[in-house]
């Protein structure tokens, strides 16, 4: 019959693997550590570092501040209204999101370059066109769907 292998695991140091890895960091992480400091350093400068001291110092005051408002009703319908505005932000899709964007910018650009207002005819023609349609057709979506909301 065979022998069985005696294996005795050399015991481990958590303290000396730390230490170890500590050693290594500098020449592993050298150009993370120089942008850290870096950023360490910048924050320093411009007082960041003083006032998240002070916020650490004050953290009791600060809690009970926002406790005192968060309780109160404007408190709440302003804790309500930023994760209803959280969840309308992950709604939206964002290639549908950077169109409207290019389009307020466009639209910014061609309102800028107008030296008089438009005429009730020329924005007619607008509303009239493809894209018009296309767009004032997304806006009466929208005010239906903010009528249906608005039923009591």
């Amino acid at each position: 019959m065979a022998n069985p292998i005696r294996f005795t695991p050399a015991p481990i140091d958590p303290k000396l693997e730390l230490q170890k890895r500590v050693d290594a960091a500098p020449v592993e992480h050298a150009e993370a550590l120089l942008v850290a400091w870096d950023v360490l350093q910048s924050a320093h400068d411009k007082g960041l570092l003083d006032a998240l001291q002070g916020m650490i110092d004050a953290k009791d005051t600060i809690a009970g501040k926002v406790a005192e408002y968060a309780k109160l009703p404007e408190g709440i319908a302003g804790i309500r209204n930023l994760l209803t505005a959280a969840k309308i932000l992950t709604e939206l899709d964002p290639e549908v999101l950077e169109k409207l964007s290019r389009a307020i910018r466009d639209a910014s650009e061609e309102q800028r370059k107008e030296t008089t207002p438009p005429s009730l005819w020329q924005i007619a023609k607008r509303a009239m066109s493809e894209d018009g349609r296309r767009g004032l057709s997304f806006a009466t979506l929208l005010l239906t769907g903010f009528g249906r909301g608005m039923k009591r």
